[in-house]
């Protein structure tokens, strides 16, 4: 299980997100909501590593501290980030993308069965392993950059507005895919800006405003609360 306690993020004199806490199990996706700027980015990257948390912070996976680990350490202890714009090298072939999530001790006895996992969670990128990355389309790009992750073989995932700019279609497909994930007994963090599909995979979810945790229920809880279906749902006040 993922555990973040006192979680706060400043930039200078500006506080990005402040005392959060938050849980993830394996098999459970969790989805944060937020408007643009609310901190949900900065609470990801501090999470995974990118940026550091202030002095008292709680991070930990299965009882390790991952507060002091640099971000390659968290990848061994089985934390994986996809950032937001995805990531991947643009010039490398879906395989060489793929291949370089496997770097990590932990996923290499298991590298071929972790690359079978991926491409039977996206079956076209089997079909384009030799194809260079940057001529793919933004939602097969966001599959490599999933299928990276994967390939570390991830207890608990963590995404960062896997669906921005993608069409319907695509949508559809990756968080279609977000399931499937959970069944492989792997949890999800997700921030997403579409509510409605987020709401409609995630078992849980956490509600972010101004870098603070302002509620958190289940998704079915969230769906129906006439705050969050005015702010992040598209519902008219007069429908609710």
């Amino acid at each position: 299980m993922l555990e973040v306690a006192n979680l706060s993020v400043s930039y200078g004199k500006h506080c990005a997100v402040d005392n959060v806490a938050l849980t993830v199990a394996r098999s459970e996706i969790v989805v944060i909501l937020g408007a643009n700027g609310s901190g949900k980015t900065s609470l990801l990257k501090t999470i995974g590593g990118i940026q550091p948390a202030t002095h008292g912070a709680k991070i930990a996976l299965s009882g390790t501290d991952l507060t002091k680990l640099r971000a390659h350490s968290i990848v061994e202890a089985g934390l994986a980030l996809v950032p937001e714009g995805r990531g991947i090298f643009g010039d490398l072939t879906v395989r060489e993308n793929l291949m370089l999530g496997a770097y990590a001790k932990r996923a290499r006895a298991g590298e071929a069965e972790n690359l079978k996992r991926v491409l039977t969670l996206f079956p076209r990128l089997s079909e384009r392993m030799t194809q260079a990355a940057r001529t793919m389309s933004g939602g097969e790009q966001q599959m490599v950059a999933i299928g990276r992750a994967l390939m570390s073989a991830p207890d608990i995932l963590l995404l960062d507005e896997p669906s921005l700019g993608l069409s319907p279609l695509m949508c559809g497909e990756l968080f279609g895919a977000l399931g499937r994930i959970r069944q492989a007994g792997i949890g999800v963090l997700l921030v997403e800006q579409n509510a409605k599909r987020s709401l409609a995979v995630a078992d849980r979810g956490y509600l972010l405003e101004n870098g603070r945790i302002v509620g958190q229920g289940t998704a079915q809880s969230l769906q129906n609360d006439p705050a969050v279906q005015r702010a992040y749902l598209g519902v008219a006040q007069s429908a609710v």
